[in-house]
């Protein structure tokens, strides 16, 4: 027994059509579900085309303001080729930095939810 995998992370957004809209048509997240949740809300559910964990856009935690997610690290295959990507569907992205770790852009959602994109790491 004991804890399997990470499931779902919930982003706090102002505007759940408008988070769709940008988690599907310019990161290319694929939509999960899209259904009536709560009086005024709906459960929007979207995952990274490769896999898990799925996001949902939620706007009914009183302490989960909107564009107060900092931090989730997404991991590419090739950072220059997914910025390129990203930048040519409207995404504005600084240019790419280099740390110990690794290679990484980072980049906000339209509520100004923190993301970073981190190449991926060959493991000795």
């Amino acid at each position: 027994m004991g804890i399997q995998r990470l499931a779902i992370v919930s982003i706090p957004v102002s505007d759940q059509i408008r988070a769709k809209e940008f988690y599907t048509n310019v990161l290319g997240f694929v939509l999960v579900r899209d259904a009536a949740f709560r009086e005024n809300t709906r459960w929007i559910e979207v995952t990274p085309a490769e896999g898990q964990p799925s996001f949902t856009l939620v706007n009914w935690f009183p302490t989960m303001p909107a564009g107060s997610l900092r931090g989730v690290v997404l991991i590419v295959d090739d950072l220059d080729a997914t910025c390129a990507g990203l930048k040519s569907r409207g995404l504005s992205l600084p240019d790419v930095q280099s740390a110990p770790w690794g290679r990484y852009a980072t980049f906000n959602d339209p509520d100004g939810n923190g993301w970073v994109l981190q190449e991926a790491r060959s493991t000795p």
